[in-house]
């Protein structure tokens, strides 16, 4: 029997769309589907969540739950990775919390930024753990990694997990479709090109009928910047540099060092910029699974339709070998020729029975590409502190990061990750 498995499957929202849509897919019947998490509860919600799935949708899957991740690995086929290590309480708090006390101030913090260096100093090593159990019991298996920072987590699974990788964010299948709707401009028979870095990929072209819809698109984003709405920065961006950015305002608010400004508090409100919207995401999230939890686990009736997530296409194309394009996260072998080879970029894909190929997309426009090496410069830094075990290196990563530098002294820089080494306590490593 071939094998799904999911780790993180306490995810019980995400597992019922990935895995809820693989249910649906003609050649994943007869699949087992290994659920794994380390919060024994939530494994059990999900399992009889997919289970009451898979009744209502008449799949022939086995649905089946783990406490040994070892066992769950054993022969998978395809590894679904949707974890997080240290969870909003206490490790996300600490991340946005010591960073306030020296004035920096973030807004999502799972994937540049101080907070998104210290997320991946505490995910790396169970990655490596995951990858070390796949090399003994499913070392030809795919692993479709969703979890955050993604650049930094699937470009140390492939460099140095030696498992097949590639890594999977929602952001480009929706990217186009949403910023055209929010332009009050129709969505249909459109052709689209995104290349970058994840989060902050760029849309390239956007054409409707052989007709480029960038004019038209810049226009309409012009006026409605006169008002307020949730996408300004992404709009103030395109206005500046001349494309729209795949990830949403929020995130990028945080990526660049023009927005989060002590010296201008004013963008704060002009811009309409969310301050601490993860935390207040985390705990709205938290309270709404109280409520949504009996409607999901003991729904006997639970109906679910194909959701726009990549993995079950992923799957799918690889069992029936019938191509489909992706946009995926992959090491830059060449790709976009004109970053860094060790970084991890994402493009274009397509995806058959041979695996995941990424398409050749050559250079960026200059200014994109460098926007791109700001950030991709702290992603190659975490990786190293993280392989190295150095400090320094955890020094240099956020001395790098273009926000955390437009606010702080090298010095604060220095204090600051020493205070969320010592806050984090054996959530990380030891550092030398």
């Amino acid at each position: 029997m071939s094998k799904i498995t999911f780790l993180g499957a306490g995810s019980s929202v995400f597992a019922k769309n990935v895995l809820g849509d693989c249910m649906q897919v003609p050649s994943i019947q007869g699949f087992e589907f290994a659920l794994y998490d380390i919060d024994h509860e939530r494994l059990k919600d999900s399992e009889n969540m997919l289970n009451n799935m898979k009744d209502t949708s008449k799949s022939t899957v086995t649905v089946k739950a783990y406490t040994d991740r070892k066992e769950a690995l054993r022969g998978a086929k395809y590894v679904i990775n949707a974890i997080q290590v240290g969870g909003y309480d206490p490790c996300t708090i600490t991340d946005f919390e010591v960073p306030k006390k020296y004035g920096l101030r973030q807004t999502i913090a799972d994937t540049l930024g101080i907070g998104g260096i210290f997320r991946n100093l505490r995910t790396i090593p169970v990655m490596l753990d995951f990858a070390k159990d796949m090399q003994e019991v499913c070392p030809d298996a795919w692993f479709l990694n969703y979890t955050n920072p993604m650049a930094v987590l699937t470009g140390t699974m492939i460099r140095y997990g030696g498992i097949k990788t590639v890594g999977l964010c929602h952001s480009v299948q929706v990217c186009a479709d949403h910023l055209l709707k929010s332009l009050d401009m129709p969505t249909d028979n459109l052709h689209w090109k995104i290349a970058g870095i994840n989060h902050m990929a760029w849309l390239l072209e956007i054409e409707r009928n052989g007709e480029d819809l960038y004019p038209e698109i810049k226009r309409r984003a012009e006026e409605k910047q006169k008002t307020k709405h949730d996408d300004m920065v992404r709009f103030e961006l395109m206005r500046k540099f001349g494309y729209y950015v795949t990830e949403s305002s929020e995130h990028n608010a945080e990526y660049h060092p023009y927005f989060i400004k002590s010296r201008y508090p004013e963008l704060i409100d002009q811009l309409n910029i969310p301050l601490d919207e993860y935390p207040r995401r985390c705990v709205n999230q938290i309270e709404g699974w109280k409520k949504m939890r009996n409607d999901l686990v003991n729904n006997k009736n639970l109906e679910h339709h194909r959701s726009h997530e990549y993995g079950s296409y992923i799957i799918e194309a690889m069992e029936t070998n019938v191509p489909f394009k992706i946009g995926g996260n992959v090491l830059n072998t060449g790709l976009i020729t004109n970053l860094p080879e060790k970084a991890v970029v994402e493009v274009p894909c397509l995806v058959d029975s041979s695996g995941v190929t990424p398409t050749y997309v050559g250079d960026l426009p200059e200014q994109l590409a460098a926007l791109n090496r700001t950030n991709i410069n702290t992603q190659l830094l975490t990786i190293e502190a993280a392989m190295t075990k150095k400090k320094e290196h955890i020094y240099h990563a956020a001395m790098l990061d273009p926000h955390t530098a437009a606010e702080l002294s090298l010095d604060d820089i220095v204090a600051l990750c020493d205070d969320l080494i010592e806050a984090h306590g054996d959530w990380l490593p030891k550092f030398n």
